[in-house]
């Protein structure tokens, strides 16, 4: 028997570990394909960007159902006998199905603490918190020992970066999209967990939830060191370096004219298993800067 998360009231138990798991985000499916579990898989849907490297391969044997959210239909037509998703979007009527749905149909299902749709049900933003789903996950699957050598690898590199603070002194500016309002990282979430472990200052701190509306005028003021851009399907990171070289105003801030412009993949700045890779890769990249804002 495996049992995961409550959220918004369901408690989530297996009398027996799934066979054939359908993974709803690419959250969710790395999750899956980080514990070594690929060959529960009977499919996968909806990527934000690239699947790590280090999975891609793992990945590439399992099918794809859709490009976004399937429909009920195609994921009964797997004959699934448990769901992942890592945001609700996934479980509503018109794509995968309501939970209570899928269970009527024999199927259970998990949904990322994260992605609960009520805010005061989601757990506050922490490592700690990203590593208890891949500890829930894996009892979940039957596989309770394969987060532990994952999570400690996880607890290892996020140390090294904390011991190192290669950030420190650095203002920055984590832009998401947008254009006329750039939306950007707050001090709730993904962002912000990786700027503190580098010892970064992160100029929207005070923005609530992981993500808000920030301002331009606040950027003006602030000046940046250093810009992080994430690169994702519907915003690349090429894209908002070109806005911000183009505009007349923004094209004069320092870590534009620096050049100072570092990219992470969307997936490695949302709470979960590649979090830790997008500290390391702000990390890296913070080192690399030469010469320094």
């Amino acid at each position: 028997t495996g049992k995961g998360n409550n959220v918004t009231d369901r408690e989530v138990t297996v009398e027996a570990a799934p066979k054939r798991v359908i993974t709803l985000n690419q959250g969710a499916t790395e999750v899956v394909l980080a514990l070594g579990l690929e060959d529960q898989l009977v499919g996968t849907a909806y990527l934000d960007d690239a699947v790590s490297p280090a999975w891609a391969a793992a990945y590439e044997e399992v099918p794809v159902l859709a490009k976004e959210y399937p429909t009920n239909e195609q994921v009964l037509a797997a004959e699934p006998d448990f769901v992942y998703a890592s945001y609700a979007s996934a479980f509503e009527a018109k794509v995968a199905g309501e939970r209570d749905v899928l269970a009527n149909s024999g199927v259970g299902t998990y949904l990322s603490p994260f992605g609960c749709p009520e805010a005061g049900q989601r757990p506050e933003a922490t490592f700690e918190a990203a590593w208890q789903e891949l500890r829930d996950v894996a009892a979940l699957l039957g596989a309770p020992e394969s987060a532990k050598h994952l999570v400690e690898t996880q607890e290892e590199s996020l140390s090294a970066i904390e011991d190192a603070a290669p950030g420190a002194g650095f203002d920055v500016v984590w832009f998401d999209s947008g254009d006329k309002t750039p939306f950007v990282g707050g001090g709730d979430g993904g962002p912000q967990l990786i700027l503190d472990a580098l010892g970064a200052t992160n100029v929207f701190e005070d923005l609530e939830g992981g993500w808000g509306d920030g301002n331009w005028e606040d950027v003006l003021a602030a000046d940046p060191d250093v810009i992080v851009l994430a690169d994702a399907a519907w915003s690349t990171a090429k894209e908002k370096r070109a806005y911000l070289e183009k505009d007349p105003v923004l094209r004069d801030l320092k870590a534009v004219r620096a050049g100072a412009f570092i990219t992470v993949p969307f997936s490695e700045t949302t709470p979960g298993v590649r979090l830790v890779d997008g500290a390391s890769t702000v990390a890296e990249a913070i080192d690399a800067l030469d010469p320094l804002p």
